[in-house]
């Protein structure tokens, strides 16, 4: 665990962009997209923050082609299921201060960089972060028919929660997890996309960390504003 490549380091930040102009398309229709984000009324986490219900179910063009071609590639029996994709920056600012704070309050000796780095082994710092450019996918394997899967944790846990089971190679998990993980990373990973290996569920291509991963001089998707309606 300890040469994983966090997303703030330096190696990833310093990686420009150089946008290719691919727009932001919904999901819906084309993926099974979850409700996991849903409050009991049914309104997602971007509702809840002044945004269209539907922001979670944006992706690049590119990534979504690429997801499909992963979905066929599963084999008989299995599908993914959408639980998040673009996220505005205004959104993607206060869930990475949030959890900082939440992360201050537990372990009140850390450095504002040791801070930094710790919330950035689940939540992207705002400059980096691939889910403003409707480059990073959040999902999970389910059944032909939308049944859940041991994945060894749920979507977006925590480090803290889930006792570090959340990273992709956790040794602490099911053999039945482990082999649903290799299902879900032999087929996305053929499809061209990087896992970011703190969260098993994470999943990108075309920003920096993919750029990092790949050794691409440049990341393809910067931040885009929500697209109008």
């Amino acid at each position: 665990m300890h040469d994983i490549v966090l997303i703030s380091d330096r190696r990833v930040t310093s990686i420009g962009v150089q946008e290719n102009g691919e727009p932001l398309v919904d999901v819906r229709g084309v993926l099974a997209v979850d409700g996991t984000l849903a409050d009991p009324d049914g309104a997602y986490t971007a509702a809840r923050e002044g945004l269209p219900d539907d922001a979670h179910a944006y992706l690049r063009e590119g990534v979504v082609a690429r997801l499909v071609d992963a979905q066929r590639a599963l084999p008989p029996g299995y599908r993914l299921l959408v639980v998040e994709g673009y996220r505005p920056p205004a959104l993607q600012q206060r869930i990475f201060d949030d959890y900082t704070e939440e992360l201050r309050a537990a372990f009140p000796h850390m450095s504002a960089a040791e801070l930094r780095a710790a919330a950035s082994r689940y939540v992207s710092p705002i400059e980096v972060a691939p889910h403003t450019a409707g480059a990073a996918v959040d999902l999970t394997l389910v059944t032909e028919d939308g049944g859940p899967l041991d994945m060894g944790t749920r979507v977006n846990a925590t480090p803290e929660e889930s006792d570090g089971a959340c990273y992709t190679s956790a040794a602490g998990i099911s053999t039945e997890a482990r082999d649903h993980r290799k299902i879900l990373a032999a087929a996305l990973e053929a499809a061209g996309l990087v896992n970011y290996p703190t969260e098993w569920w994470h999943w990108s291509y075309g920003d920096r960390y993919w750029s990092h991963t790949t050794n691409a001089p440049a990341a393809l998707y910067g931040p885009l504003p929500l697209p109008s309606r």
